[in-house]
């Protein structure tokens, strides 16, 4: 290792070898530009062979680089000089923690400090999206100023460029430290089982090997042992260590649960987050240090020396003298004063009107109660706006264009939302958005003191959750049978339960389910969009008025009656949302009105916007979907399908199974209707002859949500989109109707829907929102093929004219048109718009209107007129929880 002393590498004179790295040797040597000793690491030769591998290691390391934490070794440069790449890094000067393990365990202060240290730098990098993949303990030092993590992020470039045909046994242990020369990355004794498995790890890999290494800090044991590789992977998936007290008596108990939930099998099971790790380990340093104290003479752990003794004495002395005090002074304490409820009214400015509330609340208040965040539009453009309360003025949040749903998080410090299908957070106090995870049509989102964000989306029937520093999300609750919606979350005070509205669509309940046990427990039938209230209550929505319940949130139970406390509250007819949010103060902001108006007419327009109503009375229509040829129009409302006679001007019930019936599509010939029901439990596609005779046969046997949008011209397929039960993200599916097998036509990372066959079954039409927003594209059907976009300013609900030579779509209120010839080769012209009207809109993948059979009359959905103006007024209640226990009153004193 020697042969590079006292050469140069750039500005760095090496000085002597240090020894061997993780990924290669390690060099003391002197900047000479800042005079600074540093460590230089050599890296493997194969990283120079290849440009984009050596492209994509320059862009790892930068964002390493970018981590500064007192307990992460920084990287100071990297470089390269004759066709060797390097690594600068901050040189350190202590021992390794694998070095001082081999001198016995570490003194119980000495494992907390570390521990909560080393969980800190990895909540650090966590949040920047970095993850370590090589925890042990060579790559701790331990310095005079503490811990230092060493390699940190280097393991996953590491990964990226080994060769892939590495062997179990060329997995190192810890008798031999070097990386594996292969995609299986770590040492074996700290691997996760996600990694031996190959399987795609995230922050909670780390995790996994943190609580071996905490294992072994303090029993002076590893975890994981075997004779063979072999028997120690079998330990590692299947077998659990002895509990770390069974080996160290002294042991804290929570220090034994913590590790414990560290080395859980499934990912799912550990801490979601390092925050966690690093808050709980914190409190059982703090609880070690009391127990330490005052057990200190029954266990001879502390020596007390005559100082100390003097002190002790003094400090009794004071105790006596103030308890003494406190004694004669006793006498009842003066009843609080109730404070007074205040009410006023803020105004938005002209020009602005609240927006979204079909979509989710449009108004929130920050924990404190020091701010109001609401969703409005001005000027053509929706974005977020901030009124701290005691301010006359409120501005828009730069980066929340678009956005719906404004959540804060516990400290306020940042405000979480919905845009362009991505769950994003922003600081309040100004900054670049941060993307979190893709979501589509959520529903509602919370933020607990742990870091975690439960929310919901559509797609999935499961409350989803993440971390806040961007851990993958993955299901949280288990909706129990016959549920096909979960929304609305509310975390309860310490995370370890939550409120949602569940049930069917139509009909919402509130429940409550219990993250440390997986309850769920159903409290009131009816409401929606639960909220619990620091004053004892549980504060729902029904009918465009606010309900309050006494409720006990450990026990998880209602212990009174709910009564109405406010009425007049805005919501939703579609999503059952109530525009209303309280603080832990007791201030309550909300939209007055009541239940918005759903109802809807059936209208032709024509290519020139002239309107013809039809005869249909008004309804909560949805996904009207003509005939085939053109007499009949199958529609949607409140959960059923109705059919409706346009010569006849019969509107006839159709659907009579199931609770929730919708978005139905009619066969080429006329003779059935397909749509998504929930007759037997999950949202499955089922079909029932068009004269309404015969029973509902199902189609499709999916755990998820399946939503049919177009059968082929023949009549042999029904391409439908699909709900990952995981992500909630949409992907295309194609059922063959001879065998009832479904195979995914589209699938990737990004949401796609709304699938059209055209008229002559050779392409599919689809929306996707890859490019960051929803816009319109077509594929060959069944391909291979080439992709093009249809829409250029975002484009929704693709309608193909069946002639085949138009392909519509909507780009907000404008009925756009695309010319397309697919012969003797395919061209797609630019689009034009037809008409411009207020018609309703998709919320979701999915086509709100259709064409008529001649392709010249166009199905809309109108509002009736009685849809309330978009308000422009929030009214506020300070103090309004005074108000709250008056009314409701919970028993407590």
């Amino acid at each position: 290792m020697a042969i590079l002393s006292g050469k140069r590498l750039g500005p760095y004179e090496i000085l002597s070898a240090i020894g061997a790295g993780g990924m290669g040797e390690v060099y003391r040597a002197r900047d000479t530009r800042l005079e600074r000793v540093v460590a230089v690491k050599i890296l493997p030769d194969h990283l120079s062979d290849r440009a984009d591998l050596r492209e994509r290691f320059e862009r790892e390391a930068r964002t390493v680089a970018s981590l500064n934490h007192p307990h992460i070794c920084t990287l100071h440069d990297i470089g390269q000089q004759d066709g060797t790449d390097f690594l600068v890094m901050e040189y350190l000067e202590g021992e390794t923690l694998a070095e001082r393990l081999k001198k016995g365990t570490l003194p119980l202060d000495q494992v907390l400090q570390y521990a909560i240290e080393i969980a800190d730098a990895l909540d650090k990098a966590h949040r920047k999206g970095i993850t370590h993949r090589d925890l042990k303990p060579g790559n701790i030092m331990l310095t005079k100023s503490g811990t230092k993590l060493l390699d940190f992020g280097l393991a996953k470039l590491k990964q990226d460029v080994a060769p892939a045909n590495v062997q179990l046994s060329q997995v190192p242990t810890a008798n031999d430290p070097l990386t594996a020369q292969g995609t299986m990355v770590g040492t074996l004794q700290y691997m996760s089982p996600e990694q031996l498995e190959g399987k795609e790890v995230d922050a909670r890999t780390d995790i996994f090997a943190f609580g071996a290494v905490v294992y072994e800090m303090t029993t002076g044991k590893k975890a994981f042992e075997g004779k063979s590789q072999a028997s120690l992977i079998a330990k590692i998936l299947d077998s659990d260590p002895p509990p770390m007290s069974s080996l160290h008596p002294m042991i804290p108990p929570a220090l034994d649960r913590v590790v414990k939930k560290c080395l859980a099998k499934e990912s799912d099971d550990r801490w979601f987050a390092a925050k966690d790790l690093c808050d709980e380990l914190k409190w059982i340093a703090e609880s070690s240090q009391v127990t330490l104290t005052t057990t200190a003479g029954a266990k001879g752990i502390r020596v007390v020396g005559r100082r100390e003794l003097m002190l002790s004495a003094g400090t009794l002395l004071l105790v006596a003298i103030v308890t003494g005090l406190a004694i004669w002074n006793l006498k009842p304490a003066p009843a609080p004063v109730p404070q007074s409820v205040t009410r006023t009214i803020i105004n938005l400015p002209l020009g602005q009107q609240l927006v979204g509330f079909d979509v989710g609340p449009a108004v929130v208040l920050s924990p404190d109660g020091t701010h109001l965040a609401y969703v409005a539009s001005q000027g053509g453009t929706q974005q977020v706006y901030l009124r701290p309360m005691d301010r006359l003025e409120a501005w828009p949040i730069p980066g929340t264009e678009g956005a719906t749903e404004p959540f804060f998080s516990p400290d306020g410090q940042w405000l979480g939302f919905f845009a362009g299908g991505k769950l994003k957070k922003i600081l309040v106090s100004g900054g670049e958005g941060l993307s979190l995870a893709d979501v589509s049509t959520p529903r509602g989102a919370s933020w607990d003191s742990r870091g975690m964000i439960a929310f919901s989306t559509s797609n999935a029937t499961a409350l989803q959750l993440m971390s806040d520093a961007g851990v993958p999300p993955h299901p949280l609750t288990r909706p129990e049978k016959g549920e096909v919606s979960q929304r609305w979350p509310d975390f309860l005070p310490g995370g370890t339960a939550v409120l949602f509205a569940g049930k069917s669509i139509a009909q919402p309940s509130i429940a409550v389910y219990s993250t440390a046990t997986g309850e769920e427990r159903n409290l009131v039938q009816g409401g929606t969009q639960p909220r619990y209230a620091g004053s004892g209550h549980l504060v729902y929505a029904q009918g465009g008025s606010l309900m309050a319940a006494p409720f006990d949130p450990r026990r998880l139970a209602l212990t009174g009656t709910a009564v109405p406390i406010l009425e007049g509250v805005v919501q939703s007819a579609v999503s059952g949302d109530a525009q209303y949010s309280f603080s832990t103060n007791g201030t309550l902001v909300y939209v007055p009105g009541g239940v918005q108006s759903a109802q809807r007419r059936l209208v032709l327009v024509s290519r020139n916007g002239a309107e013809q109503l039809l005869a249909a009375p008004s309804h909560a229509y949805d996904t009207p979907r003509i005939s085939p040829d053109g007499h009949q129009v199958a529609v949607s409302s409140e959960g059923q399908i109705w059919s409706y006679d346009i010569s006849r001007q019969t509107l006839t019930r159709f659907t009579f199974e199931g609770k929730t019936n919708n978005r139905p599509v009619w066969t080429p010939d006329g003779k059935r209707i397909a749509f998504y029901s929930d007759k037997e439990g999950s949202l499955n596609i089922f079909w029932q002859l068009a004269d309404g005779s015969g029973g509902l046969e199902r189609l499709t046997t999916s755990e998820t949500v399946n939503v049919p949008e177009s059968f082929s011209p023949d009549g042999r397929v029904l391409a439908f989109h699909e709900a990952d039960p995981t992500t909630g993200r949409n992907d295309i599916w194609v059922l063959q109707m001879s065998d009832r097998k479904a195979r995914p036509f589209l699938k990737t990372y990004f949401n796609q829907g709304n699938p059209r066959f055209s008229p002559d079954g050779h392409w599919l039409a689809y929306t996707s929102d890859e490019s960051g927003q929803i816009e319109v594209y077509m594929e060959p059907y069944p391909g291979p093929g080439g992709k093009w976009q249809i829409s250029t300013e975002g484009g929704r609900e693709p309608v193909w004219n069946p002639n085949g030579r138009e392909l519509f779509y909507r780009s907000g209120n404008k009925m756009m048109a695309v010319d397309v010839a697919t012969q003797p080769k395919l061209t797609v012209g630019n689009p034009r718009m037809v008409f411009q009207g207020e018609y309703v809109s998709a919320t979701n993948q999915f086509s709100n209107y259709d064409i008529s059979p001649d392709g010249q009359r166009f199905l809309m959905l109108k509002p009736t007129e009685q849809v309330q103006a978009a308000p422009t007024q929030i009214n506020v209640v300070l103090n309004w929880f005074e108000e709250l226990k008056q009314k409701v009153p919970t028993g407590k004193k």
